[in-house]
């Protein structure tokens, strides 16, 4: 018998995803943590919900609801969905075959690319862009193919004579995403026409992530897809319930589509997640019933808005314009020529206040010399981020 000990060995495993590591966003929270710096880096909440939106959910799991619901999700909230979705967009989604409910936007997000994109097919991504959209395109076998934001002294807008040029005979989708993380842009009607005539006549797909549809300002309206039928005829539209009601941990968002399109989408659906928290979805549902929540959350974050841009008026702070989410990008270049990570980290750890690069939204890194601060947070935490700020 051989005696010599023969140890345990982890078999060699070929990434499927060779460029991503750990997220910018853990790594500034976890810095943060570190350094006891006020986190205005990652994009949620540190208040809580509405207590009824809890005691909603606690009551449904008394009453049962605590089993596998539909794999498409409750009826109630698809039909509460549905409802919200044509008293504000004047859309009629259809509760059975046009509605899902998942495990929050990005779950999705990435569903909606995986059912639509094959190997080859190239998808049009508008950088600075949200960090989940390139990965599931290339899960996909599908090409990125990206067009830069212009950003100027009015802030960010979409070069529409770039996305034309960037169309080719294998283009099968175009992400958009309004109001924009993390340049708080919001598109306009002369946008979606601008879109319109770009795919009219093609077999192109829209995926429209808009989980900030209710984060606009200034008595501006968001223009979701589902207000131009043309659009939403071929488009997936994303919208998430942890951003309006404060509850990100909850991860549960939906999306909308035409049938046909939602065939495919839930074919996917139900292998990667199946179906999403039983009582969660009917005490939503309950919440739902009431419109107000919603309604005036934009008078609720423009306050917060207001308060984080006074607050760094007179600052070396040069702040962009921030028509919708609950970010607020700045110019930072009258205080340092750091490239933005390492000015982010310098601002975490030194001044106490966590930021997150914008260069950590393109592919390849573009450096603008500007940051984003998410103003999602209490007032007194805001009170103390913008004191260490303006200090500098």
């Amino acid at each position: 018998m051989n005696s010599r000990q023969i140890l345990p060995e982890t078999p060699v495993l070929a990434t499927r995803l060779p460029a991503v590591g750990t997220t910018v966003f853990t790594r500034m929270s976890a810095l943060a943590a570190e350094h006891g710096a006020v986190n205005l880096g990652q994009g949620f909440p540190d208040f809580a919900c509405e207590p009824k939106l809890v005691d909603m959910v606690s009551d449904a799991m008394r009453a049962g609801f605590n089993q596998y619901p539909m794999m498409t999700g409750a009826p109630v909230l698809r039909q509460a969905i549905a409802a919200k979705i044509a008293a504000h967009y004047g859309h009629q989604y259809d509760v059975n075959a046009e509605i899902t409910v998942t495990a929050g936007a990005t779950q999705a997000l990435t569903t909606a690319i995986l059912c639509a994109v094959h190997p080859g097919d190239e998808v049009i991504v508008l950088e600075p862009a949200y960090d989940s959209y390139l990965p599931a395109i290339e899960l996909a076998g599908g090409v990125a193919v990206r067009v830069q934001m212009a950003v100027g002294e009015a802030g960010y807008s979409v070069p529409w004579g770039q996305v034309q040029a960037a169309v080719s005979g294998k283009t099968r989708m175009i992400v958009i995403n309004t109001p924009h993380n993390p340049t708080g842009t919001v598109l306009r009607a002369a946008d979606m026409q601008a879109l319109a005539d770009i795919v009219r006549g093609s077999n192109i797909l829209i995926l429209s992530d808009e989980v900030y549809e209710h984060m606009v300002y200034d008595g501006q309206r968001h223009e979701s897809i589902c207000r131009h039928p043309e659009l939403a005829a071929r488009s997936f539209v994303v919208s998430s319930f942890g951003k309006t009601y404060h509850v990100t941990g909850w991860k549960i968002g939906y999306v909308a589509a035409p049938a046909a399109l939602m065939v495919e989408f839930r074919k996917v659906h139900q292998y990667n997640v199946f179906s999403i928290n039983t009582p969660m979805q009917h005490g939503i549902a309950s919440y739902m019933a009431d419109p107000a929540p919603y309604q005036q959350l934009p008078a609720f974050y423009q306050r917060k808005r207001d308060i984080f841009r006074n607050g760094l008026q007179g600052s070396r702070f040069e702040l962009l314009p921030a028509d919708g989410t609950y970010f607020q990008c700045v110019r930072y270049g009258a205080i340092s020529g750091m490239p933005e990570a390492e000015f982010a980290e310098w601002v975490t750890t030194e001044v106490k206040v966590a930021a997150i690069p914008v260069s950590a939204f393109y592919q390849q890194g573009k450096e603008s010399g500007i940051v984003r601060f998410c103003f999602a947070k209490k007032d007194d935490t805001l009170a103390l981020a913008l004191e260490r700020l303006a200090a500098i």
